[in-house]
């Protein structure tokens, strides 16, 4: 009788036992919760609330969408203003925005994919994949009058490490500081953010691999197109185009139906304008050097991985909460926990100038100084930003997640940003 009882213990024991592992690699879905459940304050929230309210109402944004998670729960998912004030057209959550520079993190994801099925090493020359790159050249000199100049060797490789954290001396085109290399690469015809243009990421990069960097691989942080040499890196490693490799082994397995660089024809009118505000109204911001149309007109080739991306609130949200998760999210794996660690590693040494974070592949994080500042979060909260005034952070000590997407360009004089982020860890209540 006591063997029976025995191996029923045994029996419910090993039940009980399968049934943790299942829950431990089987996240749920995100869904919505009232914010007390999971240590939010509803008053704290509410505040949040009016302050984005009384940015729309006070005309210093057209609009907005916040998200706030934790624990993987969604507490707070609003909109608020216009999506378009020239059609009166107003905000929804789910409006779809450009998410620009918030595309590099999932170019990144797709490179550590590749990189765990050892397809190459983070310090391998980018030049063994893309023979381009072999004769690196660093600028010398520069004549402003005809845009002629010289060049030295580098002396060293770009490394696909260099590329993820923006040290490999490659510049950005028309966003960069230096105005000699805006003037670089617009006579190269190099294609850097969005463009409407008949051109392959392949294309561009080829024509980069050929220009002079700004300083030697490796000996200072440069903001760059590096991303976008690796979006190409996937399409040679991977031998699928880089659209497909995300929306195949990332968007589709995650559930990220809103996340395109082109957006099917059904999702046309979820776009949000971009905007910008010259007379004293909002409206639509023209056609600069790029046409802000470009998710949804053109040829539809570029795919920027730097910057090309347009997404959901919501959409980024799951991303963000996969690296919450170390990985997984919704019985998806996408990455081991133990390369999620090394992707938050301090990657840049003392070479990133911000000083209450170190870079880490693709991702600011905080340090325990900007911890200890205050109104960033826990040391080891990730985060970046995008061109049209998005922004994200994820807080893995509280499973806090902030997302607020706007779209704006121009001077645009506006708090949300910093009192978003500042009001979402203040409303944590547990």
């Amino acid at each position: 009788m006591k063997t029976k009882y025995a191996l029923l213990i045994l029996g419910f024991s090993l039940l009980f036992a399968q049934a943790q592992t299942l829950s431990q690699q089987h996240s749920p879905i995100l869904s919505k919760t009232d914010p007390m459940a999971v240590g939010m304050s509803t008053e704290r929230l509410a505040k949040i609330d009016a302050m984005l309210q009384e940015q729309v109402t006070a005309g210093a944004i057209p609009g907005a969408v916040a998200l706030i998670a934790r624990n993987g729960k969604i507490v707070f998912h609003n909109a608020y203003g216009m999506a378009d004030n020239a059609t009166k057209k107003p905000m929804k959550e789910t409006s779809i925005f450009r998410i620009a520079s918030q595309t590099k993190a999932i170019t990144a994801t797709a490179v550590m994919m590749l990189w765990e099925e050892g397809k190459f090493r983070l310090d391998d020359p980018i030049s063994t994949y893309i023979p381009a790159f072999e004769n690196a050249q660093v600028l010398a000199t520069f004549n402003a009058t005809d845009t002629t100049y010289t060049t030295i060797p580098a002396e060293n490789q770009i490394t696909i490490r260099h590329l993820i954290t923006h040290t490999s001396g490659i510049g950005y085109g028309m966003i960069d500081r230096d105005e000699r290399f805006k003037k670089i690469y617009a006579k190269a015809g190099v294609t850097d953010l969005f463009t409407t243009a008949d051109v392959s990421i392949g294309e561009s990069v080829q024509k980069l691999a050929k220009l002079p960097l700004h300083h030697n691989p490796g000996s200072r942080f440069t903001y760059s197109e590096g991303l976008d040499v690796l979006g190409y890196l996937v399409e040679i490693v991977s031998g699928m185009p880089f659209d497909d490799f995300l929306r195949k082994r990332i968007f589709d397995p995650l559930g990220m139906n809103d996340t395109w660089f082109y957006l099917p024809k059904a999702q046309h009118n979820r776009l949000v304008t971009v905007q910008h505000k010259p007379d004293g109204q909002w409206e639509k911001y023209p056609v600069t050097f790029y046409d802000t149309d470009y998710p949804i007109t053109g040829a539809k080739r570029f795919f920027s991985g730097g910057a090309g991306l347009s997404s959901t609130a919501h959409d980024y949200a799951i991303f963000l909460q996969m690296y919450l998760n170390k990985g997984e999210y919704n019985g998806t794996r996408i990455l081991s926990r133990t390369t999620i660690q090394s992707i938050m590693g301090n990657h840049s040494g003392d070479l990133f100038s911000e000083g209450n974070k170190h870079y880490g592949l693709a991702f600011g994080v905080i340090t325990p100084k900007g911890q200890d500042a205050g109104g960033e979060g826990s040391t080891g909260t990730f985060d970046w930003g995008g061109y049209f005034n998005t922004q994200y952070f994820a807080d893995p000590q509280e499973n806090v997640i902030g997302i607020l997407m706007k779209q704006t360009q121009g001077p645009v004089v506006e708090e949300t940003s910093w009192k978003f982020r500042q009001m979402v860890f203040a409303a944590i209540d547990d």
